[in-house]
């Protein structure tokens, strides 16, 4: 019975007064209930302080609320659906240090970037490349119908993207080449990690985050980019100085392994939000498997950064805790959770429904959502709260999202995924002549074969380096081992 897995029935709303963090009333709904076959609920209601509705009713309304007529119309609309019409032949992957990049597409090094990729699958197609050139290495297996199915596609995805020990390694030398530069500056400086590398919430093409912590009056940038540009270590033309950025930074890209490197001074909040986001995820077991689909889906479109013109991955990371702390539903903090559930409310919540105009985000004291006007009171520097406001947990006067000028073009892909995998998990897919072919988180995901080619790279390379390096330390512990017993010859 379809109805075992998604129940979708109709929104019953009963408006009763509830306190929130502002003090204000506001009214709550009731809603039925949906469920699944794995016994996850879903359908639920939450509101803002202003009593707008802030509700994930996915499983109520995943026939009524999004009809064909809709669906279609949203598509021939969205930018992310229509770009393949626009796009100009692009040549297969190149290899590494020569890649060529669509003609049409803004100048980038985004390996991950999927724009014109829908052109480049079927000139794949058509030259027999379809295994390699689906854009869903990840998926190796038949999958369970529904929600259940792109709960199981998640988990296969997380543990296909999730960083190798080869790709540890490579990064491990990334910073030992730059660190070697900056010891030969400052003999005591201190270089610590921060960011994706430090959580291990990084995806294979993600930056790495260095602070440099010593006695300056100034950050000495330009004084380390000229070290940088003797030893070698950097592409020449990839370092760039940004002195006049809220947080002072050298980003450069790694000669050997094509690693973006971002290096701040004397800046300890990055080192705590790492620790922070430490913390989170093991509160919430399911944070960092949301996270790397939710990463990989900004990346692939050029909005993983502010100023590409989309959001921060510690803002990101905020939005899922958040998310995951107000849910009034479903124990985010258990591991036995549908994951396609909670990708789909995600996306529905962000998409649709959060009042962005209105409504604040708090983590902090287990989180709330806060009316913007309340949260003026306690911006530092006289800001007011932006459009995708966040309060730092760390910082509380601070909004991480105050420079995250095309939130709403973040806003407008998340309702986009929302639309297409609210579809694709619908019993009406089931009926598809293609699903047992067809990947549904393929539907919004894809990893070009550029990064294929990258992680191939790396395993060679490195492979044999960590494999050199288990051997070694396996005979000296040999060694250690005989003299500690007398068995020397």
């Amino acid at each position: 019975n379809e109805s075992n897995c998604v129940a979708a029935e109709s929104e019953v709303y009963r408006e009763m007064p509830q306190k929130t963090e502002s003090g204000t009333d506001s009214p709550s709904s009731n809603c039925s209930l949906g469920r699944t076959c794995g016994g996850n609920v879903t359908g639920n209601i939450n509101k803002n302080p202003r009593g707008d509705n802030l509700f994930f009713s996915f499983s109520e309304s995943m026939h009524n609320n999004v009809n064909q007529y809709h669906h279609q119309r949203h598509h021939r609309d969205h930018p992310q659906y229509n770009f393949q019409h626009n796009c100009v032949k692009r040549h297969p992957p190149s290899p590494l240090n020569n890649h060529t990049h669509h003609p049409g597409r803004r100048k980038s090094d985004n390996k991950a970037s999927t724009y014109g990729i829908n052109y480049l699958l079927s000139n794949w197609t058509n030259d027999n490349h379809v295994s390699s050139g689906t854009g869903t290495p990840w998926k190796t297996r038949k999958y369970s119908p529904g929600v259940d199915g792109l709960h199981e596609e998640v988990v296969d995805f997380y543990n296909f993207m999730s960083p190798r020990p080869e790709e540890a390694a490579m990064r491990k030398e990334v910073v030992n080449r730059i660190e070697t530069v900056i010891k030969e500056l400052w003999p005591t400086a201190n270089v610590q990690i921060f960011g994706s590398f430090s959580t291990g919430l990084y995806l294979p093409t993600s930056d790495i985050d260095l602070v440099v912590f010593g006695k300056w009056e100034r950050p000495p940038l330009q004084q380390l980019e000229q070290a940088l540009r003797k030893h070698n270590v950097a592409e020449p033309f990839s370092i760039k100085v940004l002195d006049k950025a809220t947080v002072p930074i050298i980003k450069l890209t790694d000669q050997e392994t094509d690693v973006k490197v971002d290096i701040s001074f004397n800046v300890e909040t990055g080192v705590k939000a790492a620790l922070f986001i430490k913390d989170y995820t093991k509160r919430y077991p399911v944070l960092p498997y949301l996270i790397f689909v939710l990463k990989q889906f900004l990346l692939q479109r050029d909005l993983n950064e502010v100023f590409t013109g989309g959001i921060s991955s510690y803002s990101l990371i905020l939005m899922v805790i958040s998310f995951l702390q107000l849910h009034p539903r479903i124990d985010a903090s258990s591991p036995n959770i549908n994951l396609g559930i909670l990708l789909i409310e995600f996306f529905e919540l962000y998409g649709r429904h959060f009042n962005y105009l209105k409504t604040g985000i708090r983590v902090k004291n287990g989180g709330a959502y806060m009316a913007k006007e309340d949260m003026t009171k306690v911006m530092t520097n006289g800001y007011r709260p932006s459009m995708l406001c966040i309060e730092d947990p760390l910082m509380p006067g601070n909004d991480v999202g105050r420079s995250s000028y095309g939130a709403m073009q973040v806003k407008q892909v998340f309702d986009y995924a929302y639309i297409v995998l609210g579809h694709a998990v619908s019993p009406l897919a089931r009926s598809y002549p293609n699903k047992d072919i067809d990947s549904t988180l393929g539907r919004i995901i894809k990893v070009t074969q550029e990064v294929i080619d990258y992680r191939e790279w790396i395993m060679t390379k490195w492979g044999g380096r960590h494999l050199a390096r288990m051997e070694s330390r396996g005979k000296i512990m040999c060694v250690c081992v005989c003299v500690r017993n007398n068995l020397c010859v």
